[in-house]
C-alpha cells in the first residue's frame, strides 16, 4: 500500500508530511480526556479493528499501563498504549506488522504507528533523571520533562546519522550487514560523532567501513527514521581512490556493482532505497 516512487525525501514515510491533513501533533498535557481513538502497539505491530481496518475506539481488557497522548487524529484524542509481547492479539482486533517491508498500512497510518512508537519508547526511557535519578515530569506545551529533583530539562533524543550513495563511472558502491535478508545490499550510513559536521561524517564512515575515498559530497535530502530515534542526512559522493577493504566489525561484504547488475535494494520506504533509484 505505500507508493513505490517519491518524488522527494520530504514525501518518504515517517516524516510529519506524511501526516499532513490527518494528524495534529500535540503534547501531553493538551489532553482533553475526551474519548477517541487508540494507536495500540504489540511489540512490533499495531493493532486495528478487525472490522473497520481502523485505529480501534474502545480499549481492549488486556491493556493494563497507562497511555500516552500524543495528538488528535482526523479530530479525535489518540493516546498509545502499548501491550505485552506474550499477550495474543486481543479479540476483535487484528495484528499489521510495522517492521514488514511492505506493511498492510497506508503511508499515514504507517507514519502515525511509528510516530507513536518513538514517543513512547521515549517516554519509558525518560521516567528518571540522568544526573539526580529522581522522577522526570512531562513540561507543559512542549515535548520535554523535567526532574523534580535537580530541575534539569531532558527533551526527546534524536540522533543525526549520514547515509550515502557513492558513485564511480557507471558503478555503485553498496554495502551488507551480515544480520539483513540473504542477498541484499545498501548503501554506507552510520552515526555523527560529537565535532563532526555532516560531510565530515561522511568521509570517515565510509573510510572507516570500506578503505574508499570519496569526493564531490552533495547533500539530497533526509529522513526521519524511527528505528529507534534517526535522522538520516542523505548524500551522493564520488569515488576518489582506494581499494575496498571491509570493516568485519561492521560488514559482512562490500562491492562495486554495475548499475545493470544489481542486488536486492533495501526497502522502498527507506531513504537509502530514494537515493538508488533517484540517481542511478
Amino acid at each position: 500500500m505505500l507508493p513505490d516512487h517519491y518524488e522527494s525525501t520530504l514525501y518518504l514515510p515517517f516524516n510529519h508530511h506524511s501526516l499532513k491533513g490527518n494528524f495534529e501533533f500535540q503534547t501531553p498535557d493538551a489532553d482533553t480526556g475526551a474519548a477517541g481513538v487508540w494507536l495500540i502497539l504489540h511489540g512490533g505491530r499495531l493493532l486495528l479493528d478487525g472490522e473497520t481496518g481502523c485505529l480501534p475506539l474502545v480499549l481492549p481488557s488486556e491493556a493494563t499501563n497507562a497511555p500516552l497522548y500524543i495528538g488528535l487524529w482526523q479530530g479525535s484524542p489518540c493516546r498509545v498504549l502499548t501491550l505485552s509481547r506474550s499477550l495474543p492479539c486481543p479479540v476483535g482486533l487484528i495484528c499489521v506488522d510495522l517492521l514488514a517491508e511492505q506493511p498492510q498500512l497506508s503511508i499515514t497510518m504507517l507514519s502515525l504507528a511509528m510516530l507513536g512508537r518513538q514517543m513512547v519508547r521515549w517516554g519509558q526511557n525518560s521516567q528518571y533523571c540522568s544526573s539526580c535519578a529522581a522522577v522526570m515530569d512531562y513540561l507543559p506545551g512542549e515535548w520535554g520533562r523535567q526532574c523534580s529533583g535537580c530541575g534539569r530539562q531532558h527533551y526527546p533524543h534524536i540522533h543525526p546519522c549520514i547515509i550515502v550513495l557513492i558513485k564511480r563511472g557507471n558503478e555503485l558502491l553498496l554495502t551488507r550487514k551480515a544480520n539483513w535478508v540473504a542477498g541484499r545490499y545498501g548503501l554506507v550510513a552510520g552515526f555523527v560523532e560529537p565535532g563532526e559536521c555532516l560531510e565530515e561524517t561522511v568521509v570517515r564512515e565510509v573510510m572507516e567501513e570500506t578503505a574508499i575515498a570519496v569526493k564531490n559530497i552533495r547533500y539530497v535530502g533526509s529522513q526521519s527514521w524511527p528505528f529507534p530515534s534517526q535522522i538520516m542526512t542523505g548524500f551522493v559522493a564520488d569515488y576518489a581512490g582506494g581499494e575496498i577493504q571491509v570493516e568485519t566489525k561492521e560488514l559482512e561484504d562490500a562491492r562495486w556493482f554495475s548499475r545493470d547488475e544489481l542486488p536486492l535494494l533495501p526497502a522502498r520506504r527507506s531513504i537509502a532505497r530514494f537515493l538508488l533509484d533517484h540517481h542511478l
